[in-house]
C-alpha cells in the first residue's frame, strides 16, 4: 500500500469500480483537492486522493450501503453538522477498541474523550453502512491510509492485516473488496 504515489494499476481499478456512475464528471479536479487539503491542514493519502480529484467525488453506488460520500460531506445519518472535526489533528487509534467493552487504550486519558477524538479527529467519513456505522479513511497519524469502522460502540481498522477480512488495506483494496461483492468481514 503505497500512501503517497497513485498507483496506476489501482486507479485502473477504482475507475473499472466506479465506471457506471457517471464517468468522472463528479470528479472534484486538482484544484478543489488542493483547496480542500490546504482549508484542512492535511494531504489526503493516495490513491483516494487522485480518485476524487480525476475519477469521482461520492458515487450512489457504494460502497459503503448507502453509498460514498462526498469529500467534504457527512452520512445523512451523522448527527451532527460536523464542526468539531479537525482533519489536521490524528487519529487515536492504533488498535481496535470497543467502548463499550473496555476500558480506554490510554489509561492517562477520558474514555469520553478519545471517544471524541475517534468521531471527530483525523479521518475523512467515507459513507455509513446504517445504525451509526461510518466508514473512515485515516488522513493523519499513524494509521494514515488505513480504513476503519467507527460504530457507536468501538473502532475496527479493515483490512487483512486487522483481522475479520481477506481484503487489502487502504482505499483501494476496500473497494475492491466491495465491488467482488464478498462480506466486508469475510475471514473465517
Amino acid at each position: 500500500m503505497n500512501i503517497d504515489q497513485a498507483d496506476p494499476a489501482e486507479l485502473a481499478a477504482l475507475r473499472v469500480a466506479f465506471a457506471v456512475d457517471d464517468g468522472g464528471e463528479s470528479a472534484l479536479g486538482w484544484d478543489a483537492v488542493r483547496a480542500f487539503e490546504a482549508e484542512h491542514g492535511v494531504v489526503l493519502p493516495e490513491p483516494y486522493r487522485t480518485f476524487v480529484a480525476e475519477v469521482s467525488d461520492g458515487s450512489f453506488q457504494g460502497p459503503p450501503e448507502y453509498g460514498l460520500v462526498g469529500l467534504a460531506e457527512l452520512p445523512s445519518d451523522w448527527g451532527d453538522d460536523g464542526a468539531r472535526r479537525d482533519l489536521a489533528e490524528p487519529f487515536p487509534l492504533t488498535r481496535q477498541w470497543l467502548w463499550e467493552e473496555e476500558d480506554a487504550p490510554y489509561p492517562d486519558q477520558d474514555p469520553e474523550a478519545v471517544v471524541e477524538q475517534v468521531l471527530h479527529h483525523g479521518s475523512v467519513v467515507l459513507g455509513t453502512d446504517g445504525c451509526a456505522m461510518n466508514w473512515h479513511l485515516v488522513v493523519t497519524g499513524p494509521q494514515r491510509g488505513r480504513i476503519w469502522l467507527v460504530t457507536d460502540v468501538g473502532a475496527m481498522p479493515f483490512g487483512a492485516e486487522s483481522g475479520g477480512t481477506t481484503c487489502a488495506p487502504g482505499f483501494a483494496g476496500w473497494v475492491a473488496h466491495w465491488a467482488a461483492g464478498k462480506e466486508w468481514f469475510d475471514a473465517a
